[in-house]
């Protein structure tokens, strides 16, 4: 909140107390301070439980696990599996702890030292890491530990892309490791996911990337049949890599779809027109939701859109566009729970089942997808941490009440990673990549731009930034 806005909005309060004068100017804005000191207190608090949960899910072999069973009384054992997006995760949290005062610089120095060694002798394919290893051994899993089903191995673009977003985070934080963590990077071409834009077939040549490859067939292997074509969505921090080292043309990012286009299915019609930029006819489609207008997701869920501004100043470096389309669309997840559907609580993103497994939730109405996200009354607590830098006192305010009403909070590993708002009932899991986003979340509250660091140099400062500086959604 600026000077003037609190000014107003302290005024405002002390009139509605029937108190006026400075002294009643003094008493709001000493309320003020004293709301702000126990927020931050609490935040802290619960990123030492956030981190608990992510060293407890760390194994000996240096790798952060998929998940771990909370329910229990005893030291909960990590799961089998991990994926690159996991791994990142671990090494980003743990250099959030150290920033955060949590752990020292050399504690923070030995966890790092040991992840990147594991993730060393880690087989790869293209220069690429596959989609699920051993998180005790490293080993490539062929078989799915809790079903015996099979395992093809896969080179995830997405994934991947969280990888090298926490070995960049980690080497920033670490000069010690930079040399080690560049060599493991030198081999990671984005160009391998790319399929070069075609305008005489546009379809077949969209310009955008691959959702990933299985190496398994000569050349570069078997491509998913589809492409990563939604802008808004968690996969254009691959995107954002790869413009920032070159191995992906600028004017890829326009290749992407704001909405799909006019004449093809999806949620609902979308507003918008066409413009051209850098050379490209780009559909700056729009979705208008309670009336507010607003660049959809896939799916309709919160991390799609909020994961990737954690890491990349979206909302700085394009305010009237990205900066816009955040704001809106949290405040869209919040009306749909608190009015829409009157649960009492709001938060929708995928996450483990209550009752066991996992699925997609969101805001079906602000995803593209047809048949997308539906809420259904599960509530996901990283989905609020996501919107602290849109809806601080809202966010925060959601937290407490879901540990206050449900019990969604652990002492000691944070918060569970879903609950049934409906039934009451609560996750048994915490989940890495949910606890990864948590902690990223909270540095980057309580300590802006310390995750950041990496990606406002280099091909970040100077290819990204003005191509987003470019961005001119129709919102």
């Amino acid at each position: 909140m600026n000077r003037r806005r609190f000014l107003t909005a302290a005024t405002a309060a002390a009139a509605a107390a029937g108190v006026t004068g400075p002294s009643a100017f003094a008493d709001t804005a000493s309320r003020a301070t004293s709301r702000a000191a126990s927020d931050t207190k609490t935040l802290l608090t619960w990123f030492e439980a956030t981190y608990r949960s992510m060293t407890a899910m760390t194994t000996d072999f240096g790798l952060t696990a998929d998940k771990i069973d909370v329910s229990g009384t005893g030291t909960p054992v990590p799961s089998t599996q991990t994926s690159p997006t996991n791994i990142g995760c671990g090494l980003w949290a743990t250099v959030a702890a150290a920033g955060l005062g949590v752990i020292s610089p050399s504690v923070m120095h030995d966890r790092l030292v040991r992840t990147v060694a594991a993730v060393e002798r880690l087989e790869r394919a293209h220069g690429f890491w596959f989609n699920w290893y051993d998180a005790h051994d490293g080993s490539v899993l062929t078989t799915w530990p809790e079903s015996g089903g099979t395992v093809r191995p896969f080179l995830s673009t997405v994934d991947n892309a969280w990888l090298v977003t926490g070995l960049k985070i980690a080497a920033d934080a670490d000069p010690a490791l930079r040399p080690r963590i560049a060599r493991l990077l030198d081999g990671a071409d984005w160009s391998y996911y790319y399929t070069p834009f075609d305008p005489a077939d546009p379809f077949a040549g969209p310009g955008q990337m691959r959702g990933g490859y299985w190496p398994d067939k000569p050349g570069k292997g078997e491509p998913t049949g589809h492409h990563y074509g939604a802008l808004n969505t968690e996969p254009r921090m691959a995107s954002y890599l790869g413009i920032a080292d070159g191995s992906l043309p600028t004017d890829h990012y326009w290749h992407m779809y704001r909405t799909l286009l006019p004449e093809w299915g999806q949620e609902q019609q979308p507003g918008g027109s066409y413009v051209t930029i850098d050379g490209v006819r780009v559909w700056q489609g729009h979705y208008t939701y309670r009336g507010r207008k607003l660049v959809p997701t896939w799916g309709g869920s919160m991390f799609e859109a909020l994961m990737v501004p954690l890491f990349v100043p979206e909302t700085e470096w394009s305010p009237h566009s990205w900066g816009t389309t955040h704001q809106r669309y949290v405040r869209s997840q919040i009306e749909h729970g608190l009015i829409e559907e009157k649960y009492g609580y709001w938060g929708f993103s995928p996450a483990n089942i209550p009752e066991g497994g996992y699925r997609e939730y969101g805001v079906d109405a602000i995803g593209m997808q047809e048949d997308g996200y539906n809420s259904l009354g599960v509530v996901t607590p990283h989905a609020s941490f996501l919107a602290l830098p849109q809806a601080p006192e809202e966010a925060i305010a959601n937290l407490r009440a879901l540990d206050r009403d449900l019990g969604a909070y652990d002492d000691r590993y944070g918060f569970r990673d879903s609950v049934n708002v409906t039934t009451g009932r609560v996750s048994d899991f915490v989940l890495a990549l949910d606890q990864g986003m948590i902690a990223a979340a909270l540095a980057q509250h309580l300590r802006p731009g310390l995750l950041q660091r990496p990606f406002r140099t280099g091909g970040f400062q100077s290819r990204v930034r003005p191509t987003l500086a470019k961005e001119r959604f129709s919102i």
